[in-house]
């Protein structure tokens, strides 16, 4: 009998947002903009503040380790964002922004005995990630961890995601999906609209040309949605990617996971309900 992963994607969708408000909250649109980043768009601060772990990383690196991201629109950010502001500023900066954001979304909630729960047991299953071969989630990992229990649990959902994200670039990998053909067969599934993906920085003919590649393969319809075999395709990576993402889970025990997930509920209800985050999302995850 294979193995119950439900609750491994359950983790993940209650920790991304958690994550996510990074990208997007208004405190940290203004940390950035200190720094001296543009804010007309996300993408100047985004790439700032997710590979700032990796150190003064060049556009090659970050290319690989993001992978479902153009290389040309890598290109217009890195590494010019470290001309900007220095990794370590930025590291430093993207603290004080989840601390303001976590203020305005949490109020009190933040002193209570709920949060130091939760941060303490998100950071043992943070803990008990193995992160060799998985570079966002090993550079995280690396940082030291905050003294705040509302940083240290965002310090943790930040390790796990990118655990996370390291595993399914392994299982697209392994499902002989390149970085455009990851999305495009994402969105043939109905994860969210091919509008959605374009924020990767794909161009026209680059997403007909994977659908092509797709469509001889037969995984995909000639209007673009997924064959049988495209959708079976599909439920094989997200499984694998759940298969590599469930060993912090197991580490930390089904009760206390139980647990964490009582904490964690109230916190995705009031991050979602907030409206920072989208409600369509390259990410496929969904909304209250």
């Amino acid at each position: 009998m294979s193995e119950d992963l439900g609750p491994v994607r359950q983790m993940w969708h209650l920790l991304e947002p958690l994550h996510a408000v990074l990208y997007y909250a208004p405190e940290a649109f203004e940390e950035a903009a200190a720094l001296g980043y543009g804010t007309e768009d996300r993408w100047p601060s985004y790439f700032a503040w997710r590979a700032a772990p990796l150190g003064a990383a060049g556009a090659d690196r970050v290319t690989e380790t993001f992978y479902s991201y153009s290389p040309d629109m890598v290109g217009d950010f890195v590494p010019a964002v470290w001309s900007v502001a220095e990794p370590g500023a930025v590291l430093a900066a993207r603290l004080r922004a989840v601390d303001r954001a976590y203020r305005t979304l949490f109020g009190d909630r933040l002193d209570g005995p709920e949060f130091a729960a939760a941060a303490e047991s998100a950071r043992r299953a943070a803990l008990s990630a193995e992160v060799d071969g998985r570079p966002l989630a090993a550079a995280n990992a690396a940082l030291p961890w905050p003294d705040a229990p509302h940083l240290a649990l965002w310090h943790a959902a930040t390790i796990l995601r990118e655990h996370r994200g390291d595993g399914h670039l392994r299982a697209l990998v392994e499902a002989g999906l390149d970085p455009v053909e990851c999305l495009v067969s994402f969105a043939a599934v109905g994860a969210a609209s091919p509008e959605t993906f374009e924020s990767r920085g794909w161009s026209a003919g680059e997403w007909t040309a994977a659908r092509q590649r797709l469509g001889a393969r037969g995984l995909l319809e000639p209007d673009g949605t997924a064959t049988e075999a495209g959708r079976a395709l599909r439920a094989r990576v997200e499984r694998r990617t759940d298969e590599l993402a469930a060993e912090p889970w197991r580490a930390l025990g089904e009760e206390v996971r139980v647990r964490l997930v009582a904490l964690l509920e109230p916190l995705w209800v009031t991050t979602l309900g907030s409206g920072l985050l989208p409600a369509e999302n390259t990410l496929g995850i969904g909304k209250v």
